[in-house]
């Protein structure tokens, strides 16, 4: 069944746009609060978002929508992603908001759902909430004192900095380290600083000035350059970069070089192997991570389990199959140790720790494979579906038996924005680079 309002995370779009305006959020309260409502309890939903202008107007449409069916609403203000998932738990909520587009420019935004134990909403869930909202919902309308209310949760932020902060291995503190931070102007601007802080690092911050505009613009993990330039500038040691919602991070080296989602997960995965910490006897990755990845890990008698893209898909492989390490090259990484989603801030203070215990540079810790070239491209599209073309089926086929055995080609539509992902790897450059443009080109042509 063909999902109506919910994509591969959550609902996301042009906010007052087509799909995304405060009468969908209104109803989307309204019906995930009546699929949530149970029990004898006053049912609570905790709600955060990120820094942008739209967020203000959906939070109070599902504010409504909740308390309109019951619901006591907890609203928590800018706040990562990872951190509405982890208080939904804490605060034993009923349900779970974050109202962000992540990475997206700010006039997008987006509603993710989370259910009590923080983890993200099944497909059978989200299209139960999908009948809801296009039925008639009156009938679930609470009375008198049913009716739910709404206060803003001060200790929230709180909370959250002693979670993350106790992540990190208690005989370790980041004393002597000097961490450039990059906070998108986006959601975690406020909490992610004085983590960093009261555990010892000397933080030089930015992305950290919202206005409402300004998420994701030439700062965060979508334009490293940003937090490159800044590390070099004042000679730190690491830079850290994370995205709107902070449920992604990427590490930026103290040569500037930017070190991507896979090489950080080899770096994890060896070291909570070395501490005996690591299940599954691997790692969870997606389909887009670097071959060089999964040849590393063999030789260290891991194994790397591959998924669809998208975080939700590689949390599932880990709890079906065992793993607690997990993640994506763009610098989703999930440790379920720690989360129940991908944790920017977190993840980044794994890798601090690593840091201590080696007394060596981000730049030789986070060398841990060759990685084999690879060239991923976006190909934007109007309408239709460019990958059901008779021209781009064959130039797929053509490219996958130029490459062989020997490489991989991966072509996908986005799940977020109408984009179509072309990733192509290969020993030979060359080779890689010639695929990927035919591939590309058959695209443009029908797109």
């Amino acid at each position: 069944m063909v999902r109506k309002y919910f994509g591969t995370d959550g609902i996301r779009g042009l906010a007052n746009g087509d799909k995304l305006t405060p009468d969908l959020a209104l109803k989307v309260g309204m019906a995930a609060g009546t699929k949530f409502v149970r029990g004898d309890h006053r049912n609570r939903v905790v709600i955060g978002k990120d820094t942008r202008r739209s967020g203000y107007m959906i939070e109070q449409a599902l504010t409504a929508g909740f308390t309109a069916v019951g619901m006591d609403v907890y609203l928590l203000g800018p706040m990562p992603t990872p951190a509405v998932a982890m208080l939904t738990r804490s605060l034993r909520a009923d349900l779970g908001v974050m109202i962000s587009a992540s990475h997206n420019p700010f006039d997008d935004n987006g509603i993710k759902l989370f259910r009590p134990d923080g983890y993200k909403l099944s497909d059978e869930i989200e299209l139960e909430i999908e009948s809801l909202i296009d039925s008639d919902m009156s009938r679930h309308l609470a009375k008198g004192r049913e009716i739910g209310r709404a206060h803003r949760d001060e200790e929230a932020r709180t909370r959250y900095i002693e979670y993350a902060k106790r992540t990190l291995p208690r005989n370790i503190d980041l004393a002597g380290l000097r961490v450039v931070l990059d906070c998108a102007n986006g959601a975690a601007y406020k909490v992610a600083p004085i983590a960093l802080w009261e555990l010892g690092a000397e933080v030089f911050t930015i992305g950290a000035e919202p206005d409402g505009f300004n998420i994701n613009h030439k700062v965060g993990s979508t334009a490293p350059e940003a937090v490159a330039a800044k590390v070099k500038e004042v000679r730190a040691d690491i830079g850290i970069a994370l995205d709107g919602d902070a449920d992604r991070v990427i590490i930026i080296d103290e040569k500037g070089h930017v070190v991507d989602g896979d090489q950080f997960m080899a770096v994890i995965a060896e070291s909570w192997m070395e501490r005996q910490m690591l299940q599954g006897g691997g790692i969870v990755a997606t389909i887009m991570s670097n071959l060089g990845l999964e040849r590393h890990l063999t030789k260290l008698g891991l194994t790397l389990e591959r998924t669809q893209v998208g975080d939700r898909y590689v949390l599932e492989a880990m709890r079906n199959k065992g793993f607690n390490v997990g993640g994506e090259q763009s610098g989703h990484i999930i440790l379920s140790d720690f989360t129940t989603t991908g944790d920017g801030l977190v993840a980044a203070l794994q890798l601090l720790a690593v840091m201590k215990q080696k007394n060596q540079p981000i730049s030789d810790i986070c060398a841990r494979f060759e990685k084999v070239p690879q060239l991923l491209r976006s190909v934007k599209f109007k309408s239709g579906k460019p990958l059901e073309h008779k021209q781009v089926i064959q130039a797929i086929a053509d490219g996958q038996a130029m490459l062989g055995t020997s490489g991989r080609l991966v072509v996908r539509a986005s799940g977020t924005e109408p984009v179509i992902r072309v990733m192509g790897e290969a020993d030979d450059a060359g080779l890689v680079e010639t695929v990927v443009s035919q591939v590309e080109a058959a695209i443009r042509q029908v797109a």
